[in-house]
């Protein structure tokens, strides 16, 4: 069984059958006006050095392992990670710099995180991060791809699961598309709107074709 919580904007943990922790993209809420994570990680995976994903100080355990954009193939614990460079920006790089695409293989679910990507990559570039059964992905534009361009990159993509990431939510402070103009557009895909900011998988049960939608506690 495969634990995923939202914690906001691009944060998530994940907590494999044994208890161990892996938070993605931390954030310290304050800077961006939602709530702190209140949590704690064995590990931490970061996709690049922008503020409102790289606040491991108050998240990661002390002798906990941290992973700053690191690309290629390694293990976190005995979970496979594969690390793709990417892009911030439709710029190459040249206005954000760059990002890493996590793929995590945990549980027998492969999930891919892609943090702030700014650009479609080709079909030809995104073939390494398939097969993918959940794909954790920005809607809200500005700073990243928008609802049109991520859904496109789920087509190409084909995940069981979407669950949409880094939107505007009450109190933020960054200037985002909502989560509706994403929703508007996955006519195709049944919508799960979960009461809670935990949702529990299995291999065995992954809801194909569909779209989770968490609730921040």
């Amino acid at each position: 069984m495969l634990t995923i919580k939202w914690h906001g904007h691009a944060c998530f943990q994940l907590l494999d059958s044994k208890g161990m922790s892996i938070v993605i993209d931390p954030h310290d809420g304050r800077s961006i006006g939602i709530k702190r994570p209140e949590i704690k990680a064995d590990a931490v995976l970061i996709t690049h050095e922008h503020f409102d994903h790289n606040a491991y100080q108050g998240v990661l355990r002390e002798h906990g392992e941290l992973y700053v954009m690191k690309g290629g193939k390694f293990n976190v614990f005995n979970h496979e990670v594969f690390g793709m460079w990417a892009f911030h920006d439709k710029s190459r790089g040249k206005r954000r710099g760059e990002v890493v695409i996590y793929k995590i293989s945990i549980e027998g679910i492969n999930v891919v995180h892609v943090g702030d990507l700014g650009y479609v990559p080709s079909v030809d570039e995104i073939k390494v991060l398939t097969p993918v059964d959940v794909l954790m992905v920005p809607v809200g534009g500005t700073f990243t791809i928008d609802a049109k361009e991520a859904l496109q990159l789920s087509n190409e993509l084909m995940p069981k699961v979407i669950i949409p990431m880094h939107y505007w939510i009450e109190g933020i402070n960054l200037p985002l598309a909502p989560l509706s103009d994403f929703l508007k557009l996955i006519t195709a895909r049944k919508i799960i709107n979960l009461d809670s900011n935990t949702w529990n998988v299995s291999k065995d049960e992954i809801p194909s074709n569909t779209v989770v939608v968490f609730k921040l506690m």
